[in-house]
């Protein structure tokens, strides 16, 4: 009789031991894209080109200690966005996208404030799907390009009438 039970137990948690130790089966499908500020503005303007070739850098941290316990790399493609499957739940950790370097040497300089995006890699959070979405990263221009002021003069004379 307790050989039978303890089968019958065994049967019964053996599942949940499995599932809790297998790697997620529908990953985190994280996207996010790098452009050229041209008008070195220090946000989006119509003036943007995407940048083709940039390369980031995913990185998770703990919260106390600041130890980074997970990276992973990945380059643009042509259109500037990129993307990065992260098959492990990151919910006590800090994770931020970070630009690493730019292969248009005429744009190659790191935006601050601009230069990494914060995203969140848990499922615990109450968004139900796997898409997470990083904001915009920037490089700036090494020259204004032109017909830039023309451009910000628009968006200024757009912010005041709000």
């Amino acid at each position: 009789m307790a050989s039978r039970i303890a089968l019958l137990m065994f049967l019964c948690v053996l599942p949940a031991m499995v599932s809790a130790i297998r790697p997620a089966k529908n990953p985190f499908c994280l996207k996010g894209h790098v452009v050229c500020d041209l008008c070195r503005a220090g946000y989006e303007t119509s003036a943007i080109t995407h940048i083709a070739g940039a390369e980031v850098l995913l990185e998770c941290k703990q919260r106390i200690g600041a130890d980074v316990v997970y990276t992973q790399a990945a380059k643009t493609d042509s259109t500037g966005e990129y993307t990065i499957y992260v098959n492990e739940d990151h919910a006590d950790q800090v994770c931020d996208v970070k630009l690493v370097s730019s292969p248009q040497n005429s744009c190659n300089e790191a935006v601050p404030g601009r230069d990494q995006a914060r995203v969140i890699l848990t499922g615990y959070n109450g968004i139900v799907s796997n898409d997470r979405f990083a904001n915009a990263m920037l490089f700036r221009a090494n020259e204004v390009a032109s017909g830039c002021a023309e451009i910000l003069k628009q968006m200024q004379e757009l912010d005041e009438e709000n």
